[in-house]
């Protein structure tokens, strides 16, 4: 992704914690030869040998896992706050813009056993049961409703590199105060979200 130099976040540590917050993304591959998107959450995990993997699973009537193993190049796509920003907020004239955070994550798929497909389903559910008023686990589900497992192909993508972008107005920073409060004074949570990443 094309990212100018003063938006690049080269922080890893802040990324995957990105990454670990905002894991419903975009899996792209091709797909006879076309470009092919499935909307998903991938968690951020680290193999015993320390690798930064993602792990996730897509339904088997999606041909998306048929073509892994013909081109195992991916592109995963996380977003996570945007908001227009407009040049009224600025001191001197200038055109309008849009502050974000994006973040690709380029890897290697390979698909996993149904025992491991298993097992990351189980942290999955347990992750965002966490704050449920009543949680459940798949441990306590019954047979019959566990076999929907077999209707899913598991995967996991080496992670080989992470571009993220953080557009938060910099080279605007006289103009910050004045784009923060408009934005907390707006409606929208994604626009206060930005306002709070523009404070840190």
């Amino acid at each position: 992704m094309y990212i100018p130099h003063k938006y690049k976040n080269g922080n890893l540590a802040e990324v995957k914690d990105f990454l670990t917050k905002n894991s419903f993304g975009i899996l792209v591959n091709q797909v006879d030869g076309k470009p092919w998107a499935t909307h998903i959450p991938m968690e951020l995990e680290t193999t015993d040998d320390g690798q930064d993997v993602l792990i996730s699973h897509i339904a088997k009537a999606n041909p998306q896992w048929k073509h892994f193993a013909e081109n195992d190049s991916v592109l995963c796509i996380f977003n996570g706050p945007h908001s227009y920003i407009s040049s009224s907020w600025y001191k001197e004239e200038e055109v309008p813009t849009w502050n974000y955070i994006a973040v690709h994550v380029y890897g290697k798929i390979k698909i996993l056993t149904e025992e491991e497909v298993m097992a990351s389903m189980h942290k999955l559910v347990d992750k965002y049961e966490l704050n449920s008023k009543k949680p459940i686990s798949l441990h306590n589900l019954s047979e019959k409703t566990l076999r929907q497992v077999k209707g899913v192909v598991g995967f996991q993508i080496t992670i080989e590199s992470i571009q993220a972008a953080y557009k938060l107005s910099q080279g605007r920073e006289h103009d910050h105060e004045r784009i923060i409060k408009e934005l907390e004074n707006t409606n929208n949570p994604n626009a206060r979200d930005i306002a709070n990443r523009m404070k840190e």
